[in-house]
């Protein structure tokens, strides 16, 4: 049995059908092709899923596509506009706040959502925000030093 479903990805309206059990963040992968929302755990420990589902952060391998129907979602690919990096995405690149990558997109839409809901963030404040995010690489140093710095850049 598939249900028809349809959202709002990066601005772009899809339609389509899915299985009840398929998760978000499959059908942004495997049916979309957006491949930057990562699978680091499927047990929503690591954070490298999150995207923004109508304006809130959500761990998409805990969320069924069917629950997205008439949503508005932003993946890592949608943050920037005209082909510019989002401020959050270029405090990442200046901050060297990555390092394997593979949970950085998880990392830069939670800061970003972090960032509108407290433009001017202390250092405690960030490692509170990124609480749920997991990097197995950088001991978190550069991303709260990326993040600070897109508060910064954001006018924060």
């Amino acid at each position: 049995m598939r249900v028809p479903i349809k959202l709002t990805v990066n601005d772009r309206v899809h339609e389509t059908q899915v299985e009840p059990r398929l998760l978000l963040v499959d059908l942004l992968r495997d049916v979309l092709g957006l491949t930057g929302t990562k699978i680091g755990c499927d047990t929503s420990q690591c954070g490298a899923c999150v995207v923004r589902m109508n304006g809130s952060t959500v761990k998409s391998c805990t969320c069924l596509a069917v629950q997205a129907d008439g949503a508005e979602i932003t993946t890592i690919e949608g943050l920037g506009k005209n082909g510019e990096l989002h401020a959050v995405q270029e405090a990442f690149w200046n901050s060297h706040g990555l390092q394997c990558g593979f949970c950085t997109a998880g990392m830069i839409i939670s800061v970003t959502e972090l960032l509108e809901r407290n433009p001017h963030p202390s250092e405690q404040e960030v490692r509170d925000g990124l609480e749920g995010n997991i990097c197995r690489c950088t001991g978190y140093h550069n991303i709260v030093k990326a993040a600070l710095a897109a508060s910064e850049a954001m006018g924060g």
